[in-house]
């Protein structure tokens, strides 16, 4: 893992997009970098033609035991909660939690990549037998995985009624219509990164800007996400990412091969892309901004936007994996983290997209001006206007998921 800033009121390194200014709290680096991964396709066909079946064996349920075995295990990715000033291995919400329901819950930060944790926990589920985890947050197209080969129990609504509290936009997924399966624990944005040091001051703000501007020949980085990427693309072109036609997808998959070909693109990357951009190598990229905000604790002048066509949200969620005995503490832990005013602690440390609209108002009523300020920050708080530029990847079933996927693999020599 790359360097990290101990966690604590220090210099502001959050930019917000619209005003320029710094906000915020320095923290940990976002675990938004360790994303990789395939698609949010149904996984059916491409787990089985790598030798990986869908779940077997016994019922997918046991006997809860919570009522009388108050604990459970929580599995999340790293720096991705909020930690004590004094002391990082302790987080006050779950204190809080702990101290409220007497539940004890043991947190582990294992999380490090989508498919490397699905590789280690697929053959006990496949098998349907319980992991060591009994509930984990993993990102969309990870839990529709999970949740199309049967891995993951139903929530029921009746423990979790601060689910009222969700964000409206992250209710009704398509892989998860009414949140059956799932709830969202935080979420992000993927937009276009710039240094101004290597682009000559110019700002770049459309994809198309970002794919033919001969200023930036050879300067540009793409990811391999191609949710990420195409995304973008498809918004560009006018298109709806949540909604598209073959048709509309091969014009966008032609407009990043007709920008590789040419060579405006220099690669495609993962979130190795940072040291390109802090150090110049990189003038302009399609980025995550949990990444741009860490670069920017270190170098105010690099530049984040969101492209006026619209940018790509995603978000990691909790799932609950089959024959844990402790579902019921799972929602009463959701249910915790939903409340506007423990969901304004965790903003405060992580600093991503928040998932209870709520806890603005909380954190605006923060005495301490520097926390107040993140209720005004639209990378943590989005305005309706930024919300209404934010979109999913359309859910692909296996055919176009391969298909798509091949068409894009040629493009980044995967």
């Amino acid at each position: 893992m790359p360097g990290r800033t101990p966690p604590g009121r220090g210099a502001p390194h959050l930019v917000n997009p619209l005003t320029g200014q710094g906000v915020g709290r320095t923290r940990p680096l976002p675990r938004r970098a360790f994303l990789r991964g395939a698609g949010m396709a149904s996984a059916t066909a491409f787990l089985a033609s790598c030798g990986i079946s869908a779940r077997s064996g016994g019922p997918t349920t046991v006997a809860d035991r919570t009522d009388s075995d108050r604990k459970l295990n929580w599995s999340n990715w790293q720096a991705y909660i909020d930690v004590d000033d004094n002391d990082p291995n302790k987080h006050p919400t779950l204190d809080e939690f702990q101290k409220a329901t007497g539940i004890k819950v043991t947190y582990t930060e294992d999380v490090n990549d989508n498919n490397d944790y699905f590789a280690k926990i697929q053959p006990q589920l496949a098998n349907g037998d319980a992991i060591s985890a009994d509930t984990f947050c993993v990102t969309d197209w990870m839990a529709d995985k999970i949740i199309r080969l049967g891995y993951a129990l139903p929530l029921d609504h009746a423990n979790i009624p601060n689910l009222k509290n969700l964000d409206p936009q992250l209710l009704n997924v398509d892989y998860d219509p009414g949140r059956k399966y799932s709830v969202t624990w935080q979420s992000g944005l993927t937009g276009i990164a710039t240094n101004p040091k290597s682009s000559g001051g110019k700002a770049i703000e459309t994809m198309d800007q970002l794919l033919t501007d001969r200023s930036l020949h050879g300067k540009v980085t793409l990811l391999t996400e191609m949710r990420d990427t195409i995304g973008l693309v498809l918004l560009d072109l006018g298109y709806d990412p949540q909604d598209f036609t073959e048709e509309q997808f091969l014009k966008a998959n032609a407009k990043v091969e007709a920008a590789v070909n040419s060579g405006q693109v220099r690669s495609f990357t993962g979130n190795e892309y940072t040291q390109g951009l802090a150090s110049g190598d990189i003038a302009a990229c399609v980025a995550w901004s949990g990444d741009v905000v860490q670069l920017q604790a270190k170098d105010a002048s690099l530049q984040y936007v969101l492209p006026e066509a619209g940018a790509m949200r995603w978000s990691d969620n909790f799932v609950v994996p089959i024959r844990t005995p402790h579902k019921k503490g799972v929602e009463e832990l959701i249910n915790f983290y939903l409340k506007p005013d423990v969901s304004a602690t965790v903003e405060e440390y992580v600093n991503y997209i928040c998932p209870v609209p709520s806890a603005k108002a909380v954190v605006a009523a923060d005495p301490d001006k520097d926390v107040a300020a993140l209720a005004a920050n639209e990378l943590i708080f989005p305005t309706a206007k930024t919300t209404g530029k934010l979109h999913g990847f359309m859910s692909l079933d296996e055919d176009l998921s391969t298909r798509y996927g091949d068409y894009f693999n040629k493009l980044t020599g995967a």
